[in-house]
């Protein structure tokens, strides 16, 4: 076997759909939006607003936060379809891995790994401090004296508190997902109420002058004043950071291996979560610069410092404590899904298989979480995360592109993997459009056009729309070198455009009974453009890191999980038959039609009697 065919062997939808799950199905959806919520209402209501409205958009963040919350929704529609379709531990992983190929999967997973680490340090990170602000910070001047570091892009200290919670964090999710999820709904509930509390009192004390400040009373520095004081580009350069905030809705997608009915769970969490993220946002984020003028915003505590400056003590340690529980709660949704990328990696070879054992009695990856755990706390101890946040954002946004190109691959492909020139002759309720007299007459020559391959088209398709952001980014950025003409970017625009009439001529899978993505083929697209439009506004040192870090992946993956991967010649994972048998009697009664195994591989044990899943679905 090749290495460019090993690269490229992808899992087959229906054995991911049909394989058996050791984990527990324990998660509702009222389970899965307070975990979606609680992993992203954290740091980004009680710390982003403050940064963002003072440096970067001034009042504009409350633009910042729709912009960004938009490229989320476009990404969370993508989650919702594949997770829905896919409900397997790994979200964005397993969802490459079925429709692009075991590579891009492995490179997906090992961005995730480092996302939800550096997302679960920084948390933990957050909560020593926020919690040390109150008492004089006595907590980091004991760690000092006990040891003191003075190495670059570290800690000046050692944070043991810090390790402590993400280990202990680590042991509550290993013991049980039902029992810590208890403990995680309380601390949504409690977090949600303190954002409402906010903006009730915040609206009390709104003042819209504090929008119109005229550039006279603005301090140097400070921009122009009014409601845009930075410009629209400072509102776009503000979303890429605000960004971080909706980063963790993916969490919900990750759990579907444990999920009561994930396909109907999954994409209205994720939907409900995404809308109840941003109403948080929106809401504190308005408040917080009509009670107090944007440059005299704090960046690091904001809400408690602006109701100290109105004389209401008594609701700043309202949201003090509030905010303790908060990071709590948003420790345990950005640690929750570690274990889970990597229990589902092991289990496929990629990674080290002890890591996917599942306990007997808690039935959780034991060992994968008190190892996340482990390296979660180890970098909240020693590492200052300030450089590495838009590294995680630069991780998370990848995946997010990878999915959308996953949902146009899978849709487009998933007709039973016919030839794509019988599509072309038949009539297609799934695409009106190949039924127009005007398209009819040219469905021959239409046959002989490249878009015929569609894993090329979409790489062409996600190539152009690189180019298009970048060009768009030069162009606003005054200080850039580089000289782009509208010309360029017209045609980069134009090129998409027909790419994506072309797709739309094409017949795709409609049959499916779960939920699935409007506006196809544009919504991903946008989804694609959105992504990497934010990544090319990072600064050129995230590049570099996310370069390091995807070396360390290779190293990996090419010493250990090319050689152990389950799908190496032919070794997938098997299922009992009798589960095999119930598969295909559930997809008869659901949709109709008629699910025929392709091939039936029997297990070489003469005591078992299994079979590989190769199903076609004929139309």
């Amino acid at each position: 076997m090749g290495l460019g065919h090993a690269l490229s062997r992808r899992k087959a939808l229906d054995t991911v759909e049909g394989e058996q799950s050791e984990l527990g199905k324990v998660l509702s959806t009222v389970d899965l939006i307070a975990l979606g919520v609680g992993s992203t209402l954290g740091v980004g209501v009680y710390v982003l607003p403050g940064i963002v409205s003072r440096d970067i958009a001034g009042p504009g963040v409350v633009l910042s936060f729709l912009y960004a919350a938009i490229v989320s929704v476009l990404a969370g529609l993508c989650y919702a379809e594949f997770g829905a379709r896919v409900p397997k531990a790994g979200s964005a992983y397993i969802y490459s891995y079925v429709t692009i190929g075991e590579f891009v999967a492995y490179i997906i997973g090992w961005n995730l790994i480092i996302e939800y680490v550096i997302a679960g340090a920084s948390v933990a990170r957050g909560v020593s401090l926020y919690l040390d602000s109150l008492f004089g910070n006595a907590m980091a001047n004991y760690f000092r004296s006990i040891y003191a570091m003075d190495v670059p892009f570290l800690s000046g200290y050692i944070d043991f508190f810090a390790f402590s919670i993400a280990v202990l964090v680590s042991v509550f999710l290993a013991v049980g997902v039902k029992e810590s999820l208890l403990l995680n709904n309380l601390l949504t509930t409690v977090n949600c109420t303190v954002v409402v509390f906010v903006i009730i009192i915040g609206s009390l004390y709104a003042d819209f002058m504090n929008w119109e400040i005229p550039s006279s009373n603005v301090p140097l520095g400070s921009g122009e004043g009014g409601f845009l004081p930075y410009g629209w580009l400072g509102t776009l350069r503000g979303a890429s950071t605000c960004f971080y905030g909706f980063v963790g809705f993916d969490v919900i997608a990750t759990s579907g291996e444990e999920t009561r009915n994930p396909r109907r769970a999954i994409p209205v969490s994720i939907i409900v979560s995404l809308l109840i993220i941003f109403l948080a946002y929106f809401g504190v984020s308005s408040v917080l610069t009509l009670m107090w003028p944007y440059y005299l915003q704090d960046v690091g505590a904001p809400l408690p410092h602006v109701f100290t400056e109105l004389g209401l003590d008594w609701a700043k340690w309202v949201v003090t404590i509030g905010g303790l529980f908060g990071l709590s709660a948003s420790l345990f949704g950005g640690m929750f899904p570690l274990p889970r990328v990597v229990y589902a990696m092991s289990q496929d070879g990629l990674l080290f298989e002890f890591l996917s054992r599942v306990h007997p009695r808690f039935k959780t990856p034991f060992v994968g979480t008190i190892f996340s755990g482990i390296l979660t706390g180890t970098m909240a101890a020693i590492f200052n995360l300030k450089d590495l946040v838009d590294l995680m954002s630069m991780a998370t946004l990848v995946c997010y592109t990878i999915v959308a190109m996953s949902v146009l691959i899978l849709r487009y492909r998933t007709e039973g993997e016919r030839d794509l020139e019988e599509r072309f002759t038949s009539e297609s309720e799934s695409s009106p459009l190949l039924r127009t007299p005007s398209l009819k007459k040219h469905r021959f020559y239409l046959r002989k056009f490249p878009f015929a391959n569609i894993e090329f088209s979409v790489y062409i398709l996600t190539l152009l729309s690189g180019l298009l952001a970048y060009t768009l980014v030069c162009m606003q950025n005054a200080d850039s070198e580089l000289t782009v003409s509208p010309y360029i970017t017209f045609t980069l625009l134009l090129l998409i455009i027909l790419i994506l009439v072309l797709f739309a001529g094409i017949p795709f899978d409609s049959t499916a009974t779960t939920f699935q993505m409007p506006g196809l083929p544009l919504t991903p697209t946008l989804s694609i453009f959105a992504n990497i439009y934010l990544m090319c506004l990072m600064e050129l040192s995230t590049w570099y890191s996310f370069s390091i870090w995807l070396a360390a992946g290779l190293v990996i993956y090419f010493g250990y999980g090319l050689r152990h991967s389950t799908e190496n010649q032919g070794q997938h994972r098997t299922l009992p038959k009798v589960e095999y048998e119930r598969l295909q009697q559930s997809e008869q009664s659901q949709s109709g039609e008629t699910s025929a195994a392709q091939r039936v591989i029997k297990a070489q044990d003469a005591g078992t009697q299994e079979v590989h899943l190769g199903i076609t679905y004929v139309h």
